[in-house]
């Protein structure tokens, strides 16, 4: 008769627990041996059958004794006790089979938890229903059937497993929805959007939790962004559901989104009291500065350029949103329009036209205009005129302010437009202010030549400084000291998207110990890890493993390979901006990468322990037979390495894969 408690994890690696203490299941191939009993539930299993499973047709000569002996040794770890016969692991003649009830896998009590989660939903018993889902999730400790992840016995179930796993983090999702915990469903859902970027139900959660959260342009973005990638992927189209919710989100549609019920003390506040304040925008005096002068020579009747860069989240479309509010102040009409897509929440538009979208934009500004509506009219021009022609008529009448985001993906008709429009407006009340990432890319840079020949104001918005960073937690309030600051700095690498998400989390997850990755942050970071191919990802795992500051050196001879493969690979994460280049502050020509520590740490948190701690064990055996190796980082890597560190001089496998055990 089986002991109740002993308990078979096989959510993540394989363990046996009796009583708390975890049992000694032996080598690799005797774990493999025995997940291979406990996914047949019971079922027999010949002995022709696992030697063919465990060495997947290259069995050596003596596989059939090799299997008998590991089963007579999980035997006398099972069943402690002696007996005449075994009642747990039996042979019979249709093979051996492993009678472990259902109640003591983690597996059954995994379905068990997420079909008592969902009956609570149903009955609105969300505090339950959360609990149960929570629990359920926390019996994963890393990848389903973790030691069979290259046997083909173990596809089928590692694949039900993992399908099961995503719909109990989505119903997970729902729930939180449905409680007003808005932020964490949000995180939630981005992390099953990044981990299974094809699965439709997750992105719907994703919208209806930002448009909950009231970031409704967001929602809307992220449907543009499933959409295109479903679409360069698969060659196909959302489906209509998915359609009908973006429609919804459009429209402001309650009914079909519902209305999630707020958490907490936000419960008692309406939509506008429960927004936070706007961060005040530090760091940006001279740009400000700037572009106000821009606004008072445009006013004179001059016509004005400006180019604003910067990295992804460095505050361009903040610093637009200051000077738009300062042209609506001084009697300017104000036209936005996007290279990518124009997302409008008050209209429900997405227009791919930046053109249309200026004069649209233009008319509708101005009292007793409109757009045209006619069906015909898709240039936004009357009809026998040009969109130039129909541009310079429009802004010729009065102040205008035209601030164009995202030039980089504008088509190349509309630069040309642009290069055109340079030409003919001169001496006219316009500024027209066009917001790109990258400078030195080839999508514009023809028009950035011709502005720079009429003498366009170029601002390239640079990281924030310690100062700012110290300003802005003044401005919130908050009391930091100057090493406070620093760290914040540090952390966020001056980047004022980055600083905003950690601001919004508590003081105490912002750094030190219990700190945490920013949802959105850790979105980002995944994105572009996505990116990258499968052995620039491997050399990133090592990379972090082995600290903040790339040893180029190490990180080649870990994996076995010369530095001219290697660099390839770091310069890739460099260009997709997971690692940094610093420079030497004395020496321009000199510097080395840096792992910066939001990115690292979204690195080693997809690792599971066992894939760290075989990191840290080959790049010890590295350093170890170093003749210069620093003691104190051996020492480092031979503590996180755990039960892996190496002894004496062993040579096993050297290099893992740390993908394997994501």
């Amino acid at each position: 008769m089986h002991d109740h408690s002993t308990r078979y994890s096989l959510l993540g690696p394989v363990e046996v627990v009796r009583d708390g203490t975890a049992l000694a299941l032996g080598p690799r191939q005797r774990r493999v041996l025995l997940i291979r009993l406990l996914i047949e539930d019971g079922r027999p299993v010949s002995l022709a059958q696992l030697c063919q499973d465990l060495w997947q047709g290259s069995q050596p000569t003596g596989a059939v004794s090799s299997v008998r002996a590991h089963i007579s040794r999980l035997r006398s770890v099972l069943e402690p006790v002696p007996r005449n016969r075994s009642t747990l692991l039996v042979n019979g003649p249709a093979g051996y089979a492993l009678k472990v009830p259902d109640e003591a896998r983690d597996t059954t009590r995994f379905e068990m938890s997420v079909a008592r989660a969902r009956q609570s939903m149903r009955r609105g018993q969300l505090d339950v229903a959360r609990k149960e889902i929570d629990d359920a999730l926390g019996l994963w400790r890393g990848e389903a059937l973790g030691e069979t992840a290259e046997h083909a016995f173990a596809a089928r179930e590692t694949a039900r497993l993992n399908t099961a796993r995503q719909d109990a983090t989505e119903l997970q999702a729902t729930i939180l929805i449905k409680q007003g915990d808005l932020e964490q469903a949000i995180g939630v859902a981005e992390n099953l959007t990044a981990g299974a970027p094809l699965r439709e139900a997750s992105w719907a959660l994703l919208m209806c939790a930002l448009y909950g959260a009231g970031r409704s342009v967001e929602a809307l973005r992220q449907y543009e962004r499933f959409r295109t990638f479903l679409a360069q992927e698969l060659g196909l189209d959302p489906s209509p559901g998915l359609s009908n919710l973006h429609t919804a989100i459009l429209r402001h549609d309650t009914q079909v989104l519902g209305e999630p019920r707020p958490a907490g003390p936000a419960a008692a506040l309406s939509p506008a009291q429960a927004t936070p304040a706007a961060a005040p925008l530090v760091g940006r005096a001279e740009e400000t500065a700037q572009l106000a002068a821009l606004l008072r020579a445009a006013a004179a009747g001059r016509t004005q350029w400006a180019v604003v860069s910067g990295e992804p989240g460095s505050g361009k479309t903040r610093l637009l949103e200051e000077m738009t509010a300062g042209a609506e102040n001084a009697g300017f009409t104000v036209a936005r329009a996007s290279g990518g897509q124009a997302l409008s929440e008050s209209l429900g538009i997405s227009l791919a036209c930046p053109a249309t979208q200026l004069l649209d934009a233009l008319r509708r500004e101005r009292p007793g205009t409109g757009p045209d509506t006619r069906p015909e009219n898709t240039t936004g021009a009357r009809p026998g005129e040009d969109r130039l022609a129909a541009l310079v008529r429009e802004l010729a009448q009065g102040p205008a302010l035209c601030v164009i985001d995202d030039l980089d993906w504008a088509p190349p008709d509309f630069h040309d437009l642009l290069r055109r429009l340079t030409a003919v407006l001169r001496d006219a009340p316009v500024a027209v202010v066009c917001a790109l990432r990258n400078t030195d890319g080839p999508a514009a840079s023809g028009l950035l030549a011709e502005l720079a020949r009429h003498g366009a104001t170029r601002l390239h918005l640079e990281p924030l400084s310690v100062a700012d960073v110290a300003e802005l937690l003044a401005a919130r309030g908050e009391r930091a000291s100057a090493e406070e600051a620093t760290a914040l700095h540090r952390r966020a690498e001056g980047n004022p998207f980055t600083l905003g998400e950690l601001l919004r989390l508590p003081s105490e997850r912002r750094m030190g110990p219990t700190a945490r990755v920013p949802a959105a942050v850790r979105s980002v970071v995944q994105a572009r890890l996505a990116e990258l191919a499968a052995p620039a990802r491997t050399m990133l795992c090592y990379a972090a493993a082995d600290g903040a500051h790339l040893d180029i050196g190490l990180l080649a001879d870990v994996q076995g390979m010369s530095q001219d493969r290697l660099l390839p690979l770091v310069d890739a994460a460099v260009t997709a901006r997971v690692l940094v280049w610093d420079t030497d502050p004395d020496d321009c020509d000199t510097g080395r990468y840096r792992f910066p520590e939001l990115a690292r740490e979204v690195v080693l948190s997809a690792l599971t322990p066992s894939s760290r701690q075989l990191l840290h064990a080959s790049l010890a055996r590295e350093l170890a037979g170093r003749d210069d190796a620093d003691p104190a980082r051996l020492a480092r890597q031979l503590r996180a390495a755990g039960p892996m560190a190496p002894v004496a001089d062993p040579d096993p496998v050297r290099h893992p894969t740390p993908e394997q055990g994501r």
